[in-house]
């Protein structure tokens, strides 16, 4: 099942992913719809992250905290289940990451507590209406994500390095792109570096840490949005006993649509 085939409710699409008939990258899926970054801590960490989202605001916007135990996002999305509608999950005990898993019901526990963070996929369906094109895209690909060398704000037992994603812009619209996604601080926002990987840590663009490579042609720059996997670098930095995240460019879609978060 590809995009194109696929329903544009975000709704349709969970329950897709639900009854595992589509397990794919979410870029471009539900268009319109926010997306949202998945990070599931211990009851007895929950505070210490959620300031620590407060404090680094790019790179973890809140949408929605899930109570200890529930696993309903009420807000952003009524009758989901965060242990099942998300197309992969990612699993860290102490610190190291252990695996990947298409469900959390069989992990599940009633301290856990569950944090849908902004998506920079969320603006790319802006950037397309602007004419400004998505090579992942249009590759059918992931994003490219990156550690930096810039480090995030601490809080509590919470500490690290920020992590990127990357989209190749021609020259000539890396301005509109600035313009388009500044609009949209909710997920993520304004790009936060523009050329010159080497200055906040990437040695070498073709090899991300997260998601796939893509090409910058001469004409483009590399631009890179503040990213929502900054939680798994963290988690790798702090070592917390427990934490489940999801998959890289695999999203949590939500029935919020993207133009609600806008800023005129």
């Amino acid at each position: 099942m590809t995009i194109q085939t696929l329903p544009t409710s975000a709704r349709d699409v969970r329950e897709l992913i639900r009854t595992d008939q589509w397990r794919g990258i979410t870029s471009g899926v539900a268009p319109g719809h926010v997306q949202a970054n998945l990070a599931i801590l211990p009851k007895e960490l929950a505070f210490d992250f959620l300031l620590f989202c407060q404090r680094n605001p790019k790179p973890c916007p809140l949408l929605e905290v899930i109570e200890a135990g529930s696993v309903e996002p009420k807000i952003t999305a009524p009758g989901a289940d965060i242990r099942t509608d998300v197309p992969a999950y990612r699993i860290y005990e102490n610190g190291v990451f252990t695996g990947e898993t298409e469900s959390l019901v069989d992990h599940w526990r009633d301290d856990l507590v569950s944090f849908l963070l902004g998506c920079s996929f969320s603006f790319e369906t802006a950037m397309v209406e602007a004419g400004i094109p998505l090579r992942h895209q249009d590759l059918g690909s992931n994003v490219a994500m990156y550690i930096t060398n810039i480090a995030t704000t601490p809080a509590g037992v919470f500490s690290g390095p920020m992590v990127v994603s990357m989209r190749p812009v021609k020259r000539e619209q890396v301005v509109r792109a600035v313009q388009v996604t500044t609009r949209f601080p909710a997920t993520h926002g304004a790009p936060i570096h523009i050329g010159s990987p080497e200055a906040i840590g990437i040695q070498d663009l073709d090899k991300p840490d997260f998601g796939d490579r893509v090409d910058v042609l001469p004409d483009e720059e590399p631009v890179f949005w503040a990213c929502g996997v900054t939680p798994q670098a963290v988690a790798l930095n702090c070592k917390p006993p427990l934490m489940f995240a999801h998959g890289p460019g695999k999203m949590f879609i939500t029935d919020h649509k993207d133009v609600d978060y806008a800023v005129l």
